[in-house]
């Protein structure tokens, strides 16, 4: 086991492969309430989201919200909220997350342009800050505790 890896193991983080997409995200599987989807990994957003039309199939519970969200190219979305989502993403968990809802159908159609498998969502900064994340991009893998 290489060095940093071994490191923050011994911390207390878990290892979560990222595969590099042709577009140049990162994306990773997670589970939301047992049910998988792909993830791009997102250190400028926010928040951690997921796409209106997902909402069914993650078994979401959602509450409307006057927040307005904006990003790659949109603004002024709607959105909504849903809490207490368990997140699974490889060894790592959470019980209590809270992720916001809105149309992701512009950022799957950037995607589909360049041949890349629909995403269910974004995981960002609210995560990564609350869980400590660490990224080495070299080894493509992300750090959780």
């Amino acid at each position: 086991m290489a060095g940093l890896k071994k490191t923050m193991i011994k911390k207390g983080f878990k290892c979560i492969p990222l595969e590099l997409t042709a577009t140049q995200h990162l994306v990773l599987e997670v589970r939301i309430n047992g049910h998988k989807g792909r993830f791009i990994l997102d250190t400028g957003a926010s928040n951690s989201c997921v796409g209106f039309e997902d909402v069914t199939t993650f078994e979401m519970q959602t509450a409307a919200t006057e927040t307005k969200a904006s990003g790659a190219g949109a603004v002024g979305m709607e959105t909504k909220k849903s809490t207490g989502n368990k997140l699974k993403i490889s060894k790592w968990k959470s019980k209590n997350e809270t992720l916001v809802v809105f149309d992701m159908s512009h950022v799957n159609a950037a995607l589909q342009e360049h041949k890349v498998a629909k995403i269910h969502g974004i995981i960002g900064a609210d995560i990564l800050l609350k869980h400590k994340a660490f990224i080495d991009y070299s080894k493509r893998v992300l750090y959780l505790k």
